[in-house]
């Protein structure tokens, strides 16, 4: 199964700082016969780690992590702040090593784990969004609303 990962594993990035290697501004391929996989080619791209647990049945799970803070929109694959790349996660039914063992062999029991499995683009909230210019949008308010005003005189 890992083998199907290969390439596109990648060291996690140290901290959860803008990745060096998200492809901002990467130019598809000029040859049409290269085709990089669906992970690489999104607005969205995303590596996978491998999580590994000796209590666990697999003991090896691929999970994707976004390469990116933002996603790329543009012409050229510019990042944008404007959305987000964040995880899609999915439910998975492992087995849990138990403690106890029955005939010389380990117990194990159904345990549901949600693994991330790729990444997607969502739009930054408003509120986040709008906080940029809000200082400036209450001030524009004001004086409409002075200027909208009837005279007490």
């Amino acid at each position: 199964m890992l083998s199907a990962f290969h390439h596109t594993l990648q060291p996690e990035p140290p901290g959860r700082q803008h990745n060096a290697s998200c492809p901002a501004g990467a130019r598809p391929p000029a040859d049409k016969r290269v085709r990089l996989p669906v992970n690489l080619r999104s607005a969205s791209p995303w590596a996978y780690r491998i999580s590994y647990d000796p209590t666990r049945y697999p003991k090896y799970i691929p999970e994707a992590y976004c390469l990116c803070k933002g996603c790329l929109m543009g012409i050229f694959g510019e990042e944008s702040l404007h959305f987000r790349s964040t995880p899609v996660f999915m439910p998975t039914v492992i087995l849990r090593r138990t403690p106890a063992c029955a005939g010389g062999r380990y117990v194990y029991t159904e345990d549901y784990i949600t693994i991330p499995v790729g990444c997607t683009c969502v739009p930054e909230q408003e509120k986040e969004a709008e906080s940029v210019n809000s200082s400036i949008d209450k001030q524009e308010v004001k004086l409409l609303v002075g200027q909208n005003k009837p005279s007490s005189e």
